[in-house]
């Protein structure tokens, strides 16, 4: 039985297992997902991604993503940058502006590039939204006490600001799965801090506790700003290290910048 070649990569410290789906198509991906995913008996990681071909001529590649339990996710922004590294620096794009179609739309992923490598990744994540009928019922939500805010980024986010940001793995996986939320929920527990930072810690549908969360630092970057405890300009501190975003005024798009990073290369049995 022939392997098939995959890269695991992190950004901040949110690791997926990525696979050129374009010279090595995987037939059951929510399956293998869920296998290879599993930190003891397979590789390990949040998920798998696979980078393929766009279907449509506005975009050059596309990524299609699995959660460790084997949904399919909408998006995701750490896995975003982690494919801007991937293209280029595995020689299959010399551009440093790409064009990526996910579930969510075509986001835009800028580059920057020194001595061949790939240092920093910014993502066009696009309009927040903060009302969505498919996503969010707010009758249902009447019970969801205290400081929180919904916001989607092309994925479903429940924001909570805390002093507790710990709570996160007593109430996360309640919170994913509560009435309001008919596709589950991303859920974000933030603390702004005194120096303007913002601790964060998430909860990602379908993956658990995770050590960052690209759209749920945008999310949580939005919502402080809507509620006034923070600036249009935050540093988002995840368990697994810091994401920078910006909402901009003019377009009232979110741009999220932050690393990438190769782990290892390997092959797996499908």
């Amino acid at each position: 039985m022939s392997k098939i070649p995959f890269t695991k990569m992190h950004g901040a410290g949110n690791d997926y297992i990525y696979v050129n789906a374009m010279l090595h198509p995987v037939e059951n991906p929510s399956e293998a997902a869920v296998r290879w995913s599993d930190r003891h008996k397979g590789i390990g990681a949040d998920g798998l991604v696979l980078i393929d071909r766009s279907a449509i001529p506005e975009a050059d590649f596309s990524m299609r993503i699995f959660n460790a339990d084997g949904s399919e996710a909408m998006m995701c922004g750490n896995a975003c940058r982690c494919i801007g590294k991937y293209l280029y620096e595995k020689g299959l794009t010399q551009a440093t502006q790409i064009r990526l179609l996910t579930l969510s739309g075509v986001k835009t992923l800028s580059l920057d590039v020194a001595d061949g490598r790939v240092e920093r990744v910014t993502v066009d994540m696009g309009e927040p939204v903060f009302e969505d009928e498919a996503l969010f019922l707010p009758d249902n939500a009447r019970q969801l006490a205290g400081e929180t805010l919904f916001v989607s980024m092309g994925n479903p986010h429940f924001v909570i600001f805390t002093d507790d940001v710990d709570q996160v793995s007593m109430k996360g996986l309640a919170l994913e799965h509560h009435p309001a939320f008919p596709q589950r929920c991303n859920i974000e527990f933030a603390r702004v801090d005194a120096d303007g930072t913002i601790r964060t810690r998430v909860w990602e549908r379908g993956s658990g506790i995770t050590q960052a969360c690209g759209t749920g630092a945008c999310a949580t970057a939005v919502a402080a700003a809507v509620t006034g405890r923070a600036g249009r300009q935050s540093q988002i501190v995840m368990d697994g290290g810091t994401l920078s975003v910006a909402w901009c005024e003019t377009d009232r798009h979110v741009y999220l910048t932050g690393p990438a990073a190769f782990v290892f290369d390997g092959e797996i049995v499908p």
